[in-house]
């Protein structure tokens, strides 16, 4: 924990150096925020003369980032070199990048995270290049907002991940439950999976639960309120409401499960993510949560058949997290006419189709959604469905008080489902602390 606690002020610290050098260096007038403007105009499409853009991705999302470093590579002079990041060295990588001011051309980071690289300058400004895209409107916007800084915009959706709820139909049908019909409220979660649970097979449980893993947990939760109607965050993102009695409802579903013989699959409570979506994939849980860049490739490959629906509320509606990453052009780029080429370039309705939706994975542009998947997997449809009510939560701190390892969220989850829920108030106070520093 110390040395995990290091590495993160190590980079905020290596950030704040860098802010101070946009604060001093920092020309132009295109917008106004915390990153570097741009002196020299850009030309709409960008620039395409042959030259080599580097780029970070995370590791988690390797598929769909190498399907449109290929595909843009194929059809451009400029080529883009893909450097994938393991999800727990991104903090330390730009951190240390940012001292030394050699940031990659391209960055491509969880959208939770974005929100505060863009306040402390990682990101170049490109107000005028994105509201000047012809389709601006038609991108999904949540990865656009989480990059917004006093109205300066820094970045653009890259891989747009989405959380449905997927449910095991073989195990459904032994528990005599509908196979076709997922949960439709928080408590036919709960039931449906206690059914599973009852089946006492071995190894078998009814859902499962990243326990030790902040990001996977609010991926998974808080679409469950949103669904109701209701919010996670303050309108400035300084205050967490995860302390509501529909709140309450959801820890009590879980507390209930995770006292029930089978009702979580074991190791939930220590899970930190590395290996959540396992579980599921291997047959062994009956209905969770979950993320679709995972889902799909069980549509061919898994030996049992999955159900998708959107996650319900606590009593109805539905919503999704709209999560993944956003991207952006960093500081350090002397390059950025020609990386404003792939991202344009990336934003098109052909582009998002190559890219995505041809690859049953979730495009941006929200016309491929509507009509890009006539030959999709059914499923695919279904969870594209969500992202009109989805949502991104944006607040600067949103990694500290919920991502991060050992975070007041990840002890809120552990007190309300392994405990006995009686410190949910007070942790809540901890998560809205953190988030207003």
């Amino acid at each position: 924990m110390i040395i995990r606690r290091s590495r993160r002020l190590a980079a905020i610290a290596a950030v704040a150096v860098l802010a101070t050098m946009v604060t001093a260096c920092g020309t132009g007038s295109t917008g106004s925020g915390a990153g570097a403007s741009q002196s020299q105009s850009i030309p709409e499409a960008g620039v395409d003369d042959g030259t080599t853009l580097t780029m970070w991705s995370r590791a988690p999302l390797e598929a769909q980032a190498k399907h449109a470093v290929e595909a843009y590579n194929s059809t451009h002079k400029n080529q883009v070199s893909l450097e994938l990041l393991p999800n727990d060295d991104v903090e330390g990588k730009v951190g240390a990048a940012v001292q030394t001011n050699t940031l990659p051309d391209i960055l491509a980071g969880d959208v939770v995270r974005v929100p505060y690289w863009a306040q402390q300058g990682i990101f170049q400004d490109l107000t005028t290049e994105i509201n000047d895209l012809p389709n601006k409107a038609d991108l999904q916007q949540g990865h656009i907002d989480a990059g917004t800084v006093n109205g300066a915009e820094y970045t653009l959706p890259f891989v747009t991940d989405i959380s449905v709820m997927v449910w095991n139909k073989d195990l459904y049908k032994q528990a005599g439950l509908d196979p076709d019909k997922g949960p439709s409220t928080v408590q036919e979660f709960h039931d449906q999976a206690a059914a599973v649970a009852k089946l006492n097979k071995s190894g078998v449980a009814g859902t499962y639960v990243p326990g030790q893993s902040g990001g996977a947990l609010v991926f998974q939760l808080f679409p469950m309120l949103w669904g109701n109607g209701e919010q996670v965050l303050s309108q400035d993102g300084k205050q967490s409401l995860m302390a509501s009695d529909s709140a309450k409802k959801i820890y009590t579903v879980y507390r209930d499960l995770a006292s029930t013989p089978n009702g979580v699959g074991a190791g939930s409570k220590e899970e930190t993510g590395a290996t959540w979506t396992a579980p599921f994939q291997d047959g062994k849980i009956g209905v969770m949560p979950y993320p679709y860049t995972a889902v799909s490739s069980l549509f061919k490959n898994s030996p049992f058949d999955v159900g998708v629906a959107p996650i319900p509320g606590v009593n109805g509606g539905s919503s999704t997290f709209l999560g993944g990453d956003a991207i952006g052009v960093t500081r350090s780029s002397s390059h950025v006419a020609q990386a404003w080429n792939f991202m344009a370039w990336l934003m098109t309705e052909d582009a998002q189709q190559k890219v995505f939706a041809d690859n049953n994975d979730t495009a941006s542009n929200l016309k491929v959604l509507e009509s890009g998947y006539s030959k999709a997997d059914p499923r695919t449809v279904v969870a594209n469905s969500t992202i009109k009510t989805g949502r991104t939560p944006v607040s600067v701190n949103f990694n500290e008080a919920f991502n991060a390892a050992g975070s007041p969220w990840q002890l809120l989850i552990q007190h309300a489902i392994w405990g006995d829920g009686s410190t949910v108030d007070a942790d809540n106070t901890a998560i809205t602390t953190v988030l207003g520093q």
